[in-house]
């Protein structure tokens, strides 16, 4: 009995003390400090801290005084880690998120794989949806799954558009090193890479005017593009928005985080313009260089902060927290592309110029099916041709993203854990003056259930679609 009492109190005495092994107990002091640092960059540059304590009705203190308490009661790192996440999911902003270190582990040194580094990763681009409704009968197999179904009287092409960029087809990435003798397995620097994704850009372009051609050839009358799971991708959204119809669209506005970054955004483009004012006709010249003088001034109110002070009490700052920028497409928000092709300037000011596209390679009546997982790009797709009155939406409310995170941006690291916080630089504001973020509403909800599988979700698509269709010969309605 007395050696059963020794081994219970060495056991005890083992689960309360540290061993040598154990090292230390759980110091929460550096994950408060993180947590200090988050709220410091979200007071300083969080594009969509107004909209969340007076839209979304987020209140801050709150959550991280909530965030503070999970971190001061933690046992390890994984708790105060959940801390974090748990107050990102609480403010419900698809662009804010923590990137945490993954655990070091010994690995042999593989050989270049481009693609995998260039991103390229078939995973990323989301199955289809409404090619699992009855009666779809596929096209032949191609860079965007696309096919036909017979509603009502009509033809309805369906084309999926797994994600805004080429990333989820790999085969692309091989495709483009073979057109450009790039050597498999070989150093592949940032030049080499800036070819490949070009090439690439240019190459999914084709493949989709291709395929809406395609599906005009197999006489449809209705063209549905299915973007439900949808992640996001590239600027190449606004230039698939202007293929699938024959309105000459307007993009939103894009509104910009006050700062250094945006200061430099503006700086350099205010560059790029007068130096090819130099060159151009005298009539582009006039033009451009009132372009410049705008991101002059968009520059200055970039370098002039505003206080978010007034936001964490839940009341209006006395400027704007959000300065007036350009818009999604660029430095304008419309334009004929044949008027700006082969100027060299073009993509400057608007971005569909990076890509080989077509306006209105379809131009009959237009469906977009969203969902619950239809984010960021695929968010500025739908809402650019809502908002146009150019496509009727169905299914149900995207995730939530918006604008996210401009090339200029980088991650703040986060001291003691090394946790990289993403925060968004930009908002793209609608035509009614909504936030985007917000996620975009369809015209004609589809019941989907939150636990139906795909078969019982293309069924329920199915069922609305003959409605969708009606509706989408009515444009504007």
């Amino acid at each position: 009995m007395r050696r059963l009492a020794l081994l219970l109190c060495a056991a005890f005495v083992a689960i309360a003390a540290p061993s040598a092994a154990g090292g230390k107990p759980f110091d929460p002091k550096p994950w408060l400090d993180d947590l200090a640092q988050m709220r410091a960059a979200m007071a300083a540059h969080y594009a969509n801290l107004e909209w969340a304590v007076f839209d979304r009705g987020a209140e801050l203190d709150d959550y991280f005084a909530r965030a503070r308490k999970r971190i001061e009661n933690a046992q390890d790192d994984g708790s105060a880690r959940a801390a974090f996440d748990g107050l990102i999911r609480r403010l419900g902003d698809g662009h804010v998120e923590i990137e945490w270190p993954n655990p070091r582990s010994p690995q042999t040194k593989a050989l270049p794989d481009i693609c995998a580094d260039a991103g390229f990763d078939s995973t990323k681009s989301a199955a289809p949806l409404a090619a699992q409704a009855q009666g779809y009968a596929p096209l032949a197999a191609g860079t965007f799954p696309a096919g036909v179904i017979a509603v009502s009287g009509h033809r309805v092409g369906i084309l999926k558009i797994g994600i805004f960029s080429p990333e989820g087809t790999p085969s692309l990435c091989r495709d483009a090193m073979a057109a450009l003798a790039i050597v498999p397995r070989a150093p592949c620097p940032d030049d080499c890479m800036d070819r490949i994704g070009k090439w690439a850009d240019a190459r999914m372009t084709q493949d989709f005017i291709a395929r809406i051609e395609a599906l005009q050839r197999a006489r449809i009358d209705t063209l549905l593009i299915d973007v439900t799971g949808n992640g996001g991708g590239s600027e190449w959204a606004e230039a698939a928005a202007r293929m699938v119809t024959g309105i000459r669209l307007k993009a939103e506005r894009m509104d910009f985080a006050r700062g250094a970054q945006w200061a430099k955004e503006f700086a350099d483009a205010e560059a790029t313009l007068r130096d090819a004012a130099g060159t151009a006709s005298p009539e582009d010249r006039i033009f451009l260089l009132s372009l410049a003088d705008r991101a002059a001034q968009k520059r200055r109110v970039a370098e002039t902060p505003c206080d978010s002070a007034p936001l964490w009490k839940e009341q209006r700052p006395g400027c704007a927290w959000l300065g007036e920028g350009f818009y999604a497409s660029g430095m304008v928000g419309s334009a004929d592309p044949e008027r700006l092709r082969g100027k060299p300037w073009a993509s400057a000011i608007f971005t569909p110029m990076e890509y080989p596209y077509r306006e209105g390679v379809w131009r009959g009546p237009l469906i977009v099916l969203v969902d619950g997982e239809s984010w960021s790009a695929t968010e500025e797709f739908a809402a650019t041709l809502q908002d146009n009155r150019a496509a009727l939406i169905m299914g149900e409310a995207t995730g939530g993203a918006g604008c996210g995170h401009t090339d200029g941006s980088a991650p703040v690291v986060l001291g003691h854990s090394g946790g990289k916080l993403l925060l968004p630089d930009c908002a793209r504001i609608r035509a009614d003056g909504t936030n985007e973020v917000r996620g975009i509403a369809p015209d004609l909800a589809v019941g989907w259930g939150r636990h139906d599988g795909p078969h019982l979700r293309a069924a329920a698509f199915l069922a609305k679609l003959p409605e969708a269709v009606a509706r989408a010969q009515k444009p504007g309605q």
